[in-house]
């Protein structure tokens, strides 16, 4: 059904376009051309800023001003929603585990694919097909099923038992021990790194192509040069090839990380937020629809708004920097 309304709404918005533009052409064509060269680019940009103001502006600012409001929506309360979410410990862990999430998912997504685009690019056109196929057939699975898929690698059943779990199984025949709740382990925060795999698993293609276009991308001559000039095969990659590839790694970095900081589907499918691995977004969706706050809600999202802002800001920076370098 969304897919359906967001073909209307493209379709009327270009049918829009089409008519303001047939009676600005007709208009404006009485008058000059210099007036005409004018206006005519804002009959094409217009509807895109109107569709974006109405879709995204207005509900981001929305949301900003109901998180000033009690929980009826009814009330000014000023900072109260944002003072009674950082008195919570609760909450503080939330934080914490999204932290934990921004630092370890991006850069391991990034190192895992660096790695892999590094290693395919030396084992034949024909190997590098089917390796890089495999690694990267993860991003063509919904984070739901990937959740799904991973529930089951980290299944638990008590002792005695079958374990159906791939993890466990290796575990108790292997190591010899007893089989573990991996997920629901509500000490420490293993059961919110096992997550994080799940999502590096799914990223790491995604780094992976991107970084293997870029190292293609370095010209020959540059390696070459440094390995006359007795460089080893590790200095050549970490002196010559990387600083070249730097602006694509770090446009890599961000786009993961904006994924990570808004993370939902993965926690909410694999633990419902539980034992101790809730995410701002998981929490939103407590305050929500489990506590029924949208005043709360409302904070939260404003709390991830602002954090998000500066990532984007960076990549913007990012993305004007390699347009330059072009």
């Amino acid at each position: 059904m969304q897919i359906v309304s967001a073909l209307i709404s493209v379709v009327a918005g270009l049918a829009v376009s089409f008519l303001i533009y047939l009676g600005l052409n007709t208009l404006v064509g009485r008058f000059n051309q210099k007036w005409k060269a004018r206006l005519l680019p804002y009959v094409f940009i217009g509807p895109v800023i109107v569709l974006i103001g109405l879709f995204l502006v207005y509900p981001a600012v929305r949301t900003i001003y109901l998180s000033f409001f009690n929980a009826t929506g009814q009330r000014f309360i000023g900072l109260d929603n944002f003072a009674s979410l950082f008195g919570s410990a609760d909450f503080i862990t939330v934080l914490l585990n999204n932290l934990l999430w921004i630092i370890i998912v991006p850069a391991s997504a990034v190192l895992v694919g660096l790695a892999v685009a590094t290693f395919s690019d030396r084992i034949g056109p024909v190997r590098e097909k089917i390796f890089k196929s495999t690694i990267f057939l993860p991003m063509a699975i919904s984070f739901v099923a990937a959740a799904t898929i991973w529930r089951f690698v980290y299944s638990y059943d008590p002792p005695g038992q079958a374990q159906v779990g791939l993890l466990n199984a290796i575990w108790t025949s292997v190591f010899r021990g007893d089989p573990v709740p991996w997920i629901t382990i509500d000490t420490g925060k293993l059961n919110s790194l096992l997550i994080m795999v799940v999502v590096i698993w799914i990223n790491a293609g995604l780094a992976m192509v991107l970084l293997s276009a870029a190292i293609k991308g370095v010209p020959e001559e540059t390696i070459e040069a440094s390995r006359i000039d007795g460089a080893s095969e590790r200095q050549a990659f970490f002196q010559v090839v990387v600083p070249q590839i730097w602006s694509t790694v770090v446009a890599v970095f961000i786009t993961i990380l904006i994924t990570v900081m808004k993370i939902f589907d993965i926690v909410y499918a694999m633990t419902g937020g539980s034992y101790g691995t809730s995410v701002l977004a998981m929490d939103f969706i407590n305050q929500l629809f489990n506590f029924g706050n949208p005043g709360k809600a409302a904070a939260v999202v404003t709390i991830l708004l602002i954090a998000v802002i500066p990532v984007m800001i960076l990549q913007v920076r990012t993305y004007r920097r390699q347009e330059a370098i072009r």
